[in-house]
C-alpha cells in the first residue's frame, strides 16, 4: 500500500488528507479492519514507538493506552495481586496469568480508565486471545501490534460491528533519520529523537542516599520512555512496572507534577478497601463505575453519596472517603518514581513528589536552583540521578 486516504485530517473541515512514505515505498503497516482516522494513526505511529522501545530496554512485554498523542499509561508484563485485578476491572479473566502481554494491557488500561475511554492501545508483541478479549469490552478506537493469533484478530474484528481499527506494523521498519513536519506552510526538519533510556541513563546520582534498587531503575526507564512520547511539558510517576500517573502539556512545570500527582493519587486510592468495596448496582456498566469511582473518591462535580445520587449508583449508601481518611491511606505509600522530561526549576515539585509517595526521581538536571532541588530531595531521603538529557515532545 503506497498511500491511505482518510476521511479527514484532525476535524472534518480539513480536507484532503492521506498518509504515505515520501520516498514512494510503500506504508509499513496493513490494515486489517476499519478505517483509522488522522488522529488514529498520530496515536498509533507514537504509542507504537512507546512500546517497541520499553520492550528493548526491559525485555518485557509493553503496552500503552494513547488519548489525544500522549500516553494516558504505559506498563510491562508483571503479574497482578488479587487488589490489583479488581482495581483494574479484570478479576474476572481468566488465564490473565499465563500472559505477560495481557498483564500489561490491564495495567496500562486499567491505571486512568477515565482518559482510557476510547483509547488507542499499542502493544509490543502478537496479540493473543486473552488480551484480545480484555480488549474487546472496553471502549476504544483501534490497536496496533506486529501481529495477531488468527482467533485474537476474529475476537477483535467482531468489535465495534465490525468497524474496529486494527492495525499490522512492520516490527522490522525503521523510519528516516531526518523528519520533517509542517506548521503554517513553513516546513521544520530535525533529526529523529534515537536517544536510547536505559540503565546507564540514571549513574549520575547526585542525593546522599544513592541505593537505586533494581525495581526502581526498571519504574524510572518506564517513566523516562512514557514520557518521550508524551506532549511536553511532561511529569510522569511509576511503580511496579506502570506508569500510575502522567503530567501532559501543562505550560508550568509543578503543573504537570501536580496533575500526574493527583492522577497516581487516585490510581492508589482505586485500591482501597473503603473503593473496591463499594455497593454497586449489578446492572451499572463500567465507564459509568469509572465516573462514579472517580467522583467518590476526588469529590468533584456530583456528591455520588448525596441523598437523591447514590440511589442511581449503590445498593445502598456508602459512607463518604474523607480526605482526611485518604491522607492517612496515601501517607502509607512509599517506592513511587517520578520522571520529568526537563529539569525541576524549584523545589515545589519535590514537596508535591513526596505527597504521593517518591522516592526515586529521575530529572535532567542544569537548574540554576538546582541545590535546592536536591537538598529538598535529601530531606526526605530520596534518590535523585541526572540524566543529562531533556526529553521534550511536540
Amino acid at each position: 500500500m503506497k498511500e491511505f486516504e482518510l476521511k479527514y485530517g484532525c476535524n472534518p473541515n480539513q480536507k484532503p488528507s492521506k498518509i504515505y512514505m515520501q520516498d514512494g515505498s510503500d506504508l509499513p503497516i496493513k490494515i486489517l479492519s476499519g478505517r483509522p482516522g488522522y488522529i488514529n494513526f498520530l496515536d498509533a505511529f507514537n504509542s507504537w514507538q512507546l512500546v517497541k522501545e520499553l520492550k528493548e530496554a526491559t525485555g518485557l512485554p509493553a503496552v500503552t493506552s494513547f488519548k489525544h498523542v500522549s500516553p494516558t499509561s504505559a506498563a510491562v508484563g508483571i503479574p497482578l495481586s488479587d487488589k490489583l485485578k479488581r482495581a483494574c476491572f479484570v478479576d474476572d479473566i481468566t488465564g490473565l496469568d499465563e500472559s505477560l502481554l495481557a498483564c500489561a494491557y490491564a495495567r496500562a488500561r486499567g491505571t486512568d480508565r477515565m482518559c482510557s475511554f476510547g483509547d488507542w492501545v499499542a502493544l509490543s508483541d502478537i496479540c493473543d486471545v486473552t488480551t484480545a478479549r480484555m480488549i474487546k469490552r472496553e471502549v476504544s478506537d483501534g490497536i496496533i501490534a506486529p501481529g495477531f493469533e488468527p482467533e485474537a484478530l476474529e475476537i477483535l474484528k467482531s468489535k465495534r460491528n465490525g468497524n474496529y481499527n486494527i492495525v499490522k506494523i512492520d516490527p522490522d521498519y525503521i523510519p528516516d533519520q531526518k523528519e520533517t513536519k509542517q506548521v503554517f506552510g513553513i516546513t521544520f526538519e530535525q533529526g529523529r529523537n534515537n536517544f536510547k533510556i536505559n540503565r546507564e541513563l540514571l549513574s549520575n546520582i547526585v542525593t546522599e542516599n544513592k541505593k537505586l534498587p533494581d525495581s526502581a531503575i526498571r519504574d524510572l526507564i518506564v517513566a523516562l520512555i512514557t514520557l518521550k512520547y508524551t506532549q511536553s511539558n511532561s511529569v510522569c510517576y511509576a511503580v511496579d512496572g506502570q506508569a500510575i500517573g502522567v503530567g501532559a502539556g501543562q505550560q508550568s512545570r509543578i503543573h504537570c507534577t501536580r496533575l500526574a500527582g493527583t492522577k497516581a493519587d487516585t490510581w492508589f486510592l482505586r485500591q482501597a478497601d473503603k473503593v473496591l468495596n463499594l455497593p454497586f448496582k449489578p446492572n451499572l456498566g463500567r465507564p459509568d463505575r469509572d465516573n462514579v469511582i472517580d467522583g467518590y473518591i476526588n469529590q468533584n462535580e456530583e456528591d455520588v453519596c448525596a441523598d437523591g445520587n447514590w440511589q442511581k449508583y449503590f445498593t445502598v449508601r456508602p459512607e463518604p472517603f474523607t480526605k482526611a481518611e485518604q491522607r492517612e491511606y496515601l501517607d502509607t505509600i512509599d517506592g513511587v518514581s517520578l520522571g520529568s522530561d526537563a529539569f525541576f526549576p524549584f523545589d515545589d515539585n519535590i514537596e508535591r513528589a513526596h505527597l504521593s509517595g517518591v522516592k526515586y526521581i529521575a530529572e535532567p538536571g542544569g537548574s540554576i536552583r538546582d541545590d535546592l532541588v536536591v537538598e529538598c530531595s535529601n530531606k526526605y531521603d530520596m534518590i535523585m540521578s541526572f540524566t543529562g538529557m531533556r526529553l521534550f515532545h511536540h
